[in-house]
């Protein structure tokens, strides 16, 4: 397992380095100036030439390129020169020094994602941190959702198949599926966030963190995450159903279902003990696919409730041209996909023995 793993992760770094390859030439090929954008619109001419500089926008597209890898490896190569883009600043890199080889000092630090160009050389690290924790709040709520409702209804639908239970449950799931999220979105906060505000007390818009009308405080608002999570979950949820239903019934076919049946086992005993097991290895590899896209596809609904997480501050660097967040973001989410990917493969040798043999 442990050889499987590492050559995993070789095929993870490859993959991280396409992704960074492919945002890097693809958003620096877009017009625009980036010093530009960062000083606004009373900018001189001599402004713009030191922030190039700085920033290393006056180099070559490949030397750029070489500065981006440098800066997002941990592993890196610094000049020993203040006016060099690589210098080794205290304001920039938190770094641990190797060794220093005449003016190139070799370090250990943690990946550098750059400044945002429109928060006041804010770095897109401390963006990212701030918001990407209410992102994976609300895909974990969401997904624990899908999984729960949707195994559920999966194993009820499987135990009905061709009732009227099973055609209801394939009927909305089906419809679950078919409605995009934003729309998901709109629908849920004008009808119980709007027309039942009385009865729900839930609000259209509003985050996880909510400061008091004096500003003085805050505080956690648990209610603004129910809707965001329901639509975001639906989508999944319906998957779920459908492949716990067909995976389900696949099992109850298989041979040493017949003989738990023959040895007398109740059909409860059956499901937990047999079936539910054997039957969840395509559930996992839906979850883990939609869990990792959670974080990309809730731009939408983390827009439209006012969610600050990631995809909302997606949306607003999309707005405002703010590349480097966009790059750290996009480069995050694929890292997090990876990262899924390789423990999915993991769970399925524990669950699945065959494969753990193989």
């Amino acid at each position: 397992m442990g050889k499987y793993i590492i050559h995993k992760i070789g095929y993870a770094f490859l993959t991280l380095f396409g992704v960074v390859t492919v945002i890097f030439f693809l958003f620096n090929i877009l017009p625009g100036d980036p010093a530009k954008m960062m000083l606004g619109q009373n900018q001189t001419a001599e402004q713009v030439a030191v922030v190039k500089k700085k920033y290393g926008f006056d180099k070559p597209l490949l030397t750029q390129y070489a500065y981006y890898i440098n800066d997002l490896l941990p592993l890196s190569f610094h000049s020993t020169e203040e006016n060099d883009y690589t210098y080794l600043g205290d304001n920039k890199y938190s770094a641990a020094t190797l060794f220093t080889i005449g003016k190139t000092t070799t370090v250990i630090k943690l990946p550098y994602l750059r400044e945002s160009f429109q928060k006041s050389g804010k770095s897109v690290s401390q963006v990212i941190s701030e918001t990407l924790p209410n992102t994976i709040v609300l895909a974990i709520a969401a997904i624990s959702i899908a999984m729960l409702l949707g195994i559920i209804f999966g194993i009820i639908s499987a135990l009905y198949k061709d009732t009227f239970i099973d055609k209801f449950i394939q009927i909305i799931s089906t419809l679950g599926m078919s409605v995009p999220s934003f729309f998901s979105a709109i629908l849920f906060a004008w009808i119980f966030g709007f027309l039942l505000h009385e009865f729900t007390n839930l609000n259209m818009t509003g985050s996880l963190y909510e400061v008091d009308d004096f500003g003085e405080s805050i505080s956690i608002r648990w209610k603004n995450l129910i809707l965001p999570a329901i639509v975001l979950g639906i989508r999944p949820l319906a998957v779920v159903i459908q492949l716990m239903r067909n995976s389900l019934l696949e099992v109850f076919n298989q041979d040493y279902i017949r003989t738990a049946r023959a040895k007398g086992l109740s059909e409860f005993q059956i499901i937990k003990k047999h079936a539910i097991k054997n039957a969840l290895n395509p559930v996992i590899t839906a979850i883990s696919g939609w869990f990792a896209s959670m974080l990309a596809g809730a731009v939408f609904v983390e827009y439209i409730f006012g969610w600050n997480g990631l995809g909302k501050e997606i949306v607003d660097a999309l707005n405002s041209q703010d590349l480097p967040i966009i790059m750290g973001a996009v480069l995050i989410i694929a890292s997090m996909f990876v990262i899924i990917n390789i423990l999915v493969d993991i769970i399925y040798g524990w669950l699945d023995p065959k494969i753990r043999l193989q």
